[in-house]
């Protein structure tokens, strides 16, 4: 209704919302040099990360210095030395949603859990209930409340920070919950240190931190690995086991979809086997379906955590001055009619033959769910292989289903907006059939889950 670029006004300060994929790939992506800093974050970024925190870091040198940090231990090469964990957790999913489809859900959350802790920390995450998956959700979920607009009168008049403790209440606690974050991002990274020094440690993200602290100890601090691996989980536990709660969701509501990726899967992988990395070349509708799952229900609604300008800048007759929040509307940009016809429709075929009627997506990927410029998500490829490896063998192994009610033999009735509220956003709880397709599958599961028990062995 009001266009590309939307400017909403908080008083004196301005906060552009962008609904075009040009003018975010214009702004954020070929200016990054101007549009990679942050809004001020004073709460969730000053009082309670010190913005240690890649997420509320502003640009600068400690930014790049932690970006860094972050492309050392996510580049191809360490990401293919995860592969073998991905692999064996998606063993392990596969088991349990033969034995226990009715809680899908609860599966996909462990399994991106324990994909996450294992990369992080070398250790694996056997259910849900793991006191450190508890204590780092407990602690995502209090930050979560930090930037909720209008939550806090700092946010708008940042001097209120420097009112004494005892006379802010709402700060002290602030404080204590940070002091408490720190200890246990902290005790995660030095139990990794002390695994080490037994012999014990497999290869994680934290451990290459520890090897680049030893051989320069001035190059890292001890919080600033503490902080890197903490947020590393962060950012990729939740937003991928919401995204395959959409896949699941598209499946049972597209089901065609499902029978082209079968057939795909049937004539390239075969059924005495599940699907491996070699196969992922010959495998485009699958890898398509990936695409159009980020696209069509994006986890970040608004485009995930927004950005700032460092300086004044014109774009099409529009100032834009320095200090200006800028948010990529995701939701209205992967719904962009000049770019997707029927976009709330589940089509991979958009990414495999031109579609009529629309212009090129500005972007190679053909969506933007990891982001732009300098703030892409630093774990993208890192979450790719793991969608594509829990995706393919899903898809390979189950026929997905709509819910029959046992009694009325009635389909259930599915409503594919019923998502939470949010910055992040998943499907609302939501019932379906999950089968496994022949008794031939159903033995190459169990066999190939023993194996990915024994490989998750040293992660324990």
């Amino acid at each position: 209704m009001y266009g590309s670029l939307v400017t909403v006004w908080t008083g004196r300060r301005p906060t552009i919302v962008i609904g075009d994929p040009k003018v975010a790939c214009d702004l954020l992506d070929r200016r990054s040099a101007i549009y990679s800093s942050r809004p001020r974050f004073v709460v969730m970024g000053e009082l309670f990360t010190n913005n240690d925190s890649l997420l509320t870091m502003p640009h600068g040198d400690k930014w790049r210095k932690t970006r860094k940090i972050f492309h050392s231990g996510l580049l191809r090469r360490a990401c293919e030395s995860y592969k073998p964990i991905q692999e064996a957790e998606s063993q392990r999913l596969l088991r349990d949603l033969l034995q226990m489809p009715q809680d899908f859900g609860r599966h996909l959350e462990r399994y991106a859990a324990s994909v996450m802790v294992c990369v992080a920390y070398g250790r694996r995450v056997d259910d849900l209930d793991d006191s450190i998956v508890q204590r780092i959700y407990e602690r995502m979920q209090y930050m979560s409340t930090l930037n909720v607009p209008g939550a806090f009168w700092a946010e708008s008049f940042p001097l209120l920070k420097l009112v004494p403790d005892f006379l802010a209440p709402w700060k002290r606690e602030i404080k204590q919950r940070a002091a408490a974050s720190s200890r246990l991002l902290l005790g995660l990274a030095q139990d990794v240190r002390r695994r080490m020094n037994e012999g014990d440690a497999p290869p994680s993200f934290t451990k290459n931190l520890w090897e680049k602290f030893d051989q320069n100890p001035g190059e890292l601090t001890e919080r600033e690995i503490a902080y890197a691996t903490g947020s590393l989980f962060g950012a990729g536990s939740d937003t991928s086991s919401s995204t395959l709660m959409s896949f699941v969701l598209a499946m049972t509501c597209f089901p065609e979809v499902a029978a082209k990726a079968q057939e795909e899967l049937d004539r390239v992988v075969g059924r005495d086997r599940s699907p491996t990395w070699s196969d992922e070349p010959n495998l485009p509708y699958c890898a398509a379906i990936i695409k159009e799952t980020l696209r069509w229900r994006p986890v970040a609604v608004m485009g995930g955590t927004p950005h700032a300008s460092i300086k004044d800048d014109y774009y099409d007759g529009h100032f834009i001055p320095a200090g200006t929040t800028i948010l990529g509307n995701l939701w209205a940009i992967h719904h962009n009619s000049k770019y997707f016809k029927d976009s709330h429709e589940f089509v991979p075929e958009r990414y495999l033959e031109v579609q009529e009627g629309t212009e090129p997506y500005p972007h190679r990927d053909g969506h933007s769910a990891f982001g732009w410029g300098r703030r892409i998500c630093p774990g993208k490829l890192l979450a790719e292989n793991s969608l594509f490896i829990s995706i393919t063998r899903i898809l390979w192994a189950f026929n997905i289903s709509k819910h029959v009610d046992p009694v009325s033999g009635a389909e259930e009735v599915y409503n594919t907006f019923a998502y939470t509220d949010g910055f992040n956003s998943k499907p609302q709880p939501f019932r379906c059939g999950i089968a496994v397709r022949s008794d031939q599958i159903r033995e190459t599961l169990e066999r190939e889950a023993k194996l990915g028990d024994r490989f998750l062995e040293r992660y324990n």
